[in-house]
């Protein structure tokens, strides 16, 4: 009874309009001060208890440099840079353009591991340029809402910072190589949907006769945003600093980039950065801190393994119940956003995973996927949000470009299923 209070009461703090992390932490709570009735006030010792054992843990440290780091980039100029490079390495005509804004997207993924900052980073640019050439402003908003959803699969990924610190044997360096190649693949399976769209509707009339950046130029002004990923992965493959090290690393680079070399910075416009990378990092971090008393509440009323043995149980067997947490996730990625998602679920999921002998590696690529695909799927899309926003169009206008996104993307997720070696071979290969 008290286990059901627990999800009631979540769901229905949720309706009401209450804060996510606020509503997990109402609800877990809650139920341990019923759990604990003949001593509430001592069975209420556990909320801070758990409160700070969510929070303390040192992979998340990675979390507000990574956003920090998405800030200084978005602000220094290199998105711009990124993109003139890649428009005259593939020229103009119709279709190019939201290549380009994929592209740009993934490339910005291997710098900051947040989807909504991706988003502000690329359509800022993408946006603006896609709408001279032509393009209607909700086929651009879900061509970059969609290209941000790559981000969480490409290293670095807050996405697999979270799931490492809640799966034991999922390490945050096998878990960044493993997503690598899901990742380009998503990537790629974007464009040829987004280009067929553009070229089927006749978007982008004016792109033809845009100029294209000279090359060399534009080679030069991009060098040091190409370099950025380089620095960040190849440095923690040669073992020189940790991720949570690396996304420090990261920092000091894009203010370097930033002030000394483009100069598109100054000391006065660090104050807004920090403050816009410390009020969003405190919301995750808030949310990851109160979903732990959600947790501790479902692991000690003992809901844990009931769901999941009834799901073993249910007779649909191995791929049936995959099939089924597909759908399930999917489905919830539609409200709520990926962090949220991996700390509710992943703990229910655990079992289940251990019981079918599942990789924890690959089973976070494939939920890491599910989340992608929840980032731009409407009606609560935070990537949506943050382009639709840029666009100034409705959500509900670009439904019909997104669903042939979401598709292409469904399917490199089932490729991953039916060849998990996509995402294992790399962590094998670099011996993680």
């Amino acid at each position: 009874m008290i286990a059901t209070l627990l999800f009631v009461a979540f769901l229905g703090l949720m309706f009401l309009g209450v804060p996510i992390g606020a509503a997990l932490g109402l609800a877990g709570a809650a139920a341990i001060a019923l759990a604990n009735a003949d001593s509430q006030w001592f069975g209420l010792l556990a909320v801070p208890q758990n409160f700070y054992a969510g929070l303390g843990k040192y992979p998340l440290l990675a979390i507000p440099m990574f956003v920090l780091v998405g800030s200084i980039f978005d602000r220094s100029g290199v998105a711009l840079r990124l993109v003139n490079f890649a428009v005259a390495m593939v020229g103009r005509g119709p279709g190019m353009l939201p290549l380009v804004a994929i592209a740009v997207a993934m490339f910005l993924g291997g710098i900051s591991g947040s989807g909504p900052a991706n988003a502000a980073a690329v359509g800022g640019v993408m946006i603006a340029a896609m709408s001279r050439a032509g393009y209607p402003g909700s086929f651009s908003a879900s061509v970059v809402g969609a290209a941000a959803a790559t981000d969480i699969l490409i290293p670095p990924s807050v996405a697999f910072i979270i799931y490492s610190v809640l799966v034991p044997g999922a390490s945050v360096p096998a878990l960044f190589a493993a997503g690598m190649v899901p990742g380009i693949l998503a990537g790629v399976a974007l464009i040829v949907p987004a280009v067929w769209m553009a070229r089927k509707h006749g978007m982008g009339a004016l792109e033809a006769s845009m100029p294209r950046p000279p090359f060399w130029k534009s080679l030069r002004e991009a060098l040091w945003g190409l370099a950025a990923p380089v620095l960040i992965l190849g440095g923690m493959r040669a073992g020189w600093f940790t991720p949570t090290e690396a996304a420090v690393v990261a920092v000091f680079y894009g203010l370097f980039v930033g002030m000394v070399i483009h100069r598109t910075m100054t000391v006065r416009d660090l104050f807004p950065i920090l403050r816009e990378s410390g009020e969003l990092s405190a919301v995750i971090l808030l949310v990851v801190s109160l979903a732990g008393i959600f947790a501790y509440s479902l692991s000690t009323l003992g809901v844990i393994d009931p769901v999941a043995q009834a799901i073993v149980e249910s007779g649909l067997g191995e791929y049936g119940v995959l099939a089924l947490l597909i759908l399930l996730l999917i489905t919830v990625g539609m409200f709520l956003d990926g962090i949220s998602i991996f700390l509710i679920f992943v703990p229910l999921l655990l079992p289940i995973m251990q019981h079918y002998h599942w990789d924890p590696v690959w089973f976070g690529v494939i939920l890491t996927l599910k989340v992608a695909l929840g980032q731009f799927t409407p009606p609560l899309a935070v990537n949506l949000m943050v382009s639709c926003r840029i666009a100034g169009v409705r959500m509900e206008s670009t439904v019909r470009w997104v669903g042939p996104m979401l598709l292409a993307m469904f399917l490199v997720m089932v490729l991953v299923i039916a060849f998990p070696q996509l995402a294992l071979w790399l962590p094998a290969k670099l011996g993680y």
